[in-house]
């Protein structure tokens, strides 16, 4: 069994708002709808999303009518992305459970292909960790471009539950440098995030959105 967490529990600082709750496109959706629905879309059983800094914002733009979606608060999301990750873990934790799926609001153009794929080369390989690289940089040590969503495996749950909070998942990524799996996809989605109202306002006026 693999469950998605979304970690949307920062404080969107360089936003200036809440970037879970802001429209995207013309149909209303919010942008962490989007993020639900994409994971959804793309055969993962539930979604649990991590909210702190802006509880209210991210409860109000949860999918509608939507009960594989579920929000986590994480009263302690100041203590950085890392504890955020853990409190999703914990939620959704159980001895059936053997890997999640890991993704951040600020991600929401990823494809539900990329996503699938990403989940279907951990399961044949079962490599502790298992992310996207942009295809264009795959063949160039130093330079690879990496995305989200993010798989994890159970092997490496203990390895982030020790982590330092103040480095965060990098150890755990440095430490099972040697059975990562970068998988090589060419959606821009995947490596595209949504930090600062320039970048929002990029992508609300791109046709299709």
């Amino acid at each position: 069994m693999i469950k998605a967490i979304v970690l949307a529990a920062g404080a969107s600082s360089r936003m200036g708002q809440a970037k879970a709750a802001l429209p995207l496109g013309t149909t209303g959706e919010t942008v962490l709808a989007r993020v639900v629905r994409t994971l959804l879309a793309a055969g993962l059983p539930s979604v649990a999303v991590v909210a702190g800094a802006h509880l209210d914002a991210v409860r109000a733009a949860m999918p509608a009518r939507e009960p594989r979606a579920h929000l986590v608060e994480h009263p302690g999301w100041a203590e950085g992305q890392l504890s955020s990750l853990l409190a999703g873990l914990g939620a959704v934790d159980s001895p059936q459970l053997e890997a999640v799926l890991v993704t951040l609001v600020d991600v929401p153009l990823v494809r539900p292909d990329s996503v699938a794929a990403i989940v279907q080369a951990w399961r044949q390989t079962r490599a502790p960790i298992v992310r996207p690289v942009d295809l264009s940089t795959a063949l160039s040590p130093g330079g690879q471009r990496h995305g989200h969503p993010v798989v994890f495996d159970r092997s490496v749950f203990d390895d982030l539950r020790r982590a330092d909070r103040a480095i965060g998942a990098k150890a755990v990524f440095a430490l099972h440098e040697a059975r990562r799996l970068d998988v090589p996809i060419t959606d821009e989605g995947a490596f595209r995030d949504i930090d600062t109202p320039a970048d929002y306002r990029a992508i609300q006026d791109e046709p299709g959105r």
